[in-house]
């Protein structure tokens, strides 16, 4: 049987990192380029010791034409505005396309031009509608059939599927909406900087851009559509142009760790319900979800039985006293985050098990 052959633009990042790493044990694909600007010319076992003896490959730099005419589909593993001087010469090729940039995640231009202070060109504006926003347990069947899937963002993934079935069901109000979220250092990228150097982290716990964090506005988007849509994979752009969308009021934290997000969703309830009511939304809402958890009430996820998996682990807890529902959702970062959503929807796409390659 032939594997699909598979390519990662930006091999070196840790999301890129973690991509091989996957690819590497999946039974149906093989590896054909790997790039990277910083370390082209050495073999990738060199920049990350770990893959010796399982991975002899060379890193090279991106020749779109050499990589789209030997590949079924690439991972775009980019920062944010790049990807989109990439993806359409890829597209235009044939080749399926999962970008993990925020380039493509965004329906309104104008919006992504507003938060990310770069306008789409013509030709990846073009883009915009046939992307699919990649979280497979709300767009499976959108994913399925695309050529373009929008990778979504580590904070997004954990709070998206945290609040989800609330909002479908309309058990909680959609104006005061609080999140808190917590994520290890690796959330930053590999990209050297002060503030995530050992000496600054370490015995140390801070918020960190608490106005405008840039997943704001894709939060808001899914949010809005699962809201006012439901979950047909629906995005109600003009509801959120005319300021009946839903807004969030959103606060990160740095935590002292490598990997790991931590999410806390504040929401009120519609009216006065049972844990055990919520339980059963959760439970119907991703009853065909492989990659979610559901915690019975008192139980609660953490850090620690979430890292190193593909899973998102989902609790709560209802306080009566004041008509609230407090969600707490945990992910890996690189994994549910980032690196192993991006394989499950390459999974997805190519109509192998949504679980391939990913049982680790």
């Amino acid at each position: 049987m032939r594997k699909l052959k598979a390519s990662v633009i930006g091999a070196t990042g840790y999301t890129g990192k973690e991509i091989v790493r996957i690819l590497i044990n999946h039974p149906q694909v093989e590896l054909v380029y790997l790039t990277s600007s910083t370390y082209a010319g050495k073999k990738v076992a060199e920049v990350f010791p770990e893959f010796r003896s399982k991975l002899d490959q060379e890193l090279v730099n991106l020749d779109l034409e050499t990589v789209s005419r030997d590949s079924d589909l690439v991972f775009t593993a980019l920062p944010h505005t790049v990807s989109m001087e990439v993806a359409p010469a890829l597209l235009r090729k044939g080749v399926k396309v999962i970008d993990l940039s925020a380039d493509y995640r965004l329906k309104d231009p104008v919006v992504y031009q507003e938060w990310y202070k770069k306008g789409h060109n013509q030709l990846s504006k073009g883009l915009l509608a046939q992307a699919v926003y990649g979280l497979p347990e709300i767009y499976f069947d959108k994913i399925k059939g695309s050529s373009l899937v929008a990778n979504p963002g580590c904070y997004p993934t954990s709070i998206i599927l945290g609040v989800a079935p609330l909002l479908k069901y309309h058990l909680v109000k959609p104006e005061g909406i609080i999140i808190d979220a917590k994520s290890g250092t690796t959330g930053a990228g590999r990209k050297l900087s002060l503030d995530l150097h050992f000496s600054e982290c370490n015995e140390n716990f801070k918020a960190y851009k608490i106005i405008g964090h840039n997943h704001i506005p894709e939060i808001e988007q899914e949010l809005s559509s699962i809201y006012f849509k439901g979950n047909k994979g629906e995005n109600n752009i003009q509801d959120i142009k005319e300021g009946r969308g839903i807004k969030i009021s959103f606060t990160p934290h740095l935590l002292p760790i490598s990997r790991g997000i931590l999410s806390t969703g504040y929401l009120t309830l519609e009216e006065s319900k049972e844990e055990g009511e919520v339980l059963e939304a959760y439970q119907k809402f991703y009853q065909k979800a492989p990659f979610v958890r559901i915690f019975e009430p008192p139980y609660l996820p953490e850090i620690k039985l979430a890292v190193g998996t593909n899973y998102c682990d989902i609790g709560f807890r209802i306080d009566k006293r004041v008509s609230q529902i407090k969600i707490i959702s945990v992910i890996d970062n690189l994994l549910k985050g980032a690196a192993g959503q991006a394989v499950q929807n390459m999974n997805i796409m190519s109509g192998f098990p949504e679980t391939e390659g990913l049982n680790f």
